[in-house]
């Protein structure tokens, strides 16, 4: 059976170019176009379609609001398709927080080639969406900013020494997962680098709203800045993040080059970075996410004597990245959401037990 999808944008072109490009996806059928929340509303109850497509600024009710009261009444899987998914970074991370699967942006191309790879995207996008898990409401489980106990915001008020290694890989889910992940853990955890996989103007926005939910200084990796206790670096969006050892150091290190497992950011760069500099001083978690990436870097980060986890099938948007991890025998614990930042917080002292810590090597 097809996906059956109901397009929601108040422009008659963007339907109908939306419609031109799922036109000729195989496993893809458009039920219907709605102009505004009113009319989706209704057309959902009469078509009962499998995913929406839905824009965020709309006359009489905006994408958001329009969001939350479906995942609050009739959750169901959600691409946004907008030109504020570019632009409005924060308004893409939040429907992503409400309940949307993905977010892209509206279609902008110049040549036959680019509509053919715009109308890939959104086919791989609706296909995802429709596999996804969705769940009623945004979970918060963060903690506010300002109950931090004083925690300083400079960096120089930490040692630029770590001895132990978070690495954090995610795709489709992850924004939300990680967020849950991070809330979990105390202001002395290790450093903590992550590889989500979001577009380059997003990251910076995401690092800021991780930042906001929890104990953990999060910010946006640049190139050189020392991995810190307390501290997460978000990989800038387009560009890998990779860990190399300097000395008793580790440093962040920004690379260009070509999509790895169709990504950029690749957690699968990150995490065999991170295998080869840190060892059995790494802890590797592999969540939620559509695809491969991040599977033989688990395995890399086990194979060098590190500890892997990955979550688990049930509590996964999408078990992609953490099913084929599993597979191939890269996970040494399969975890839910929810145990895994606590899992976290009892290995955090307990890597690399023979004593051969990075600082002593």
């Amino acid at each position: 059976m097809p996906v059956r999808v109901l397009i929601v944008d108040d422009s008659p072109l963007v339907r109908d170019v939306l419609c031109a490009a799922l036109a000729a996806q195989p496993g893809i059928a458009v039920v219907g176009t709605a102009r505004d929340a009113l009319q989706a509303r209704q057309m959902i109850k009469q078509l009962d379609p499998d995913v929406l497509t839905l824009d965020v600024e709309m006359p009489a009710m905006d994408g958001l609001t329009f969001l939350r009261n479906l995942m609050r009444l009739r959750p169901m899987p959600v691409v946004m398709v907008s030109s504020l998914t570019t632009h409005g970074a924060d308004t893409t991370l939040e429907a992503l927080e409400i309940g949307a699967v993905d977010c892209l942006s509206k279609p902008r191309f110049d040549t036959a080639a680019a509509f053919d790879d715009y109308a890939a995207s959104l086919a791989e996008s609706i296909r995802m969406a429709a596999r996804a898990r969705i769940r009623a409401g945004a979970q918060d489980t963060a903690t506010s900013a300002a109950a931090r106990g004083g925690a300083s915001a400079s960096t120089a008020t930490w040692p630029h020494v770590v001895s132990r290694v978070i690495a954090i890989g995610a795709s489709t889910g992850g924004t939300e997962a990680i967020k849950r992940v991070l809330a979990t853990l105390p202001a002395d955890s290790p450093g903590i680098v992550i590889a989500q996989h979001l577009p380059g103007a997003f990251s910076a926005a995401f690092a800021r709203r991780l930042d906001a939910g929890c104990e953990l200084r999060v910010r946006e990796a640049v190139d050189g800045q020392p991995l810190l206790p307390g501290h997460a670096f978000v990989a800038p969006g387009g560009r890998h993040l990779a860990l190399v050892r300097e000395g008793r150091r580790y440093l962040c290190r920004l690379r260009e080059g070509p999509a790895v497992n169709r990504h950029k950011p690749s957690v699968d760069v990150l995490f065999e970075s991170v295998a080869a500099a840190a060892g059995r001083d790494a802890i590797g978690v592999l969540l939620t996410g559509m695809g491969r990436d991040g599977a033989q870097g688990l395995c890399a980060m086990r194979e060098a004597g590190g500890m892997t986890i990955a979550q688990d099938e049930a509590t996964s948007v999408v078990w992609g990245m953490p099913g084929e991890a599993i597979a191939l025998g890269a996970a040494a614990q399969v975890l839910p959401l929810g145990a895994i930042g606590l899992r976290l917080r009892e290995l955090r002292h307990a890597c690399g037990a023979s004593g051969q810590h990075a600082a002593g090597r």
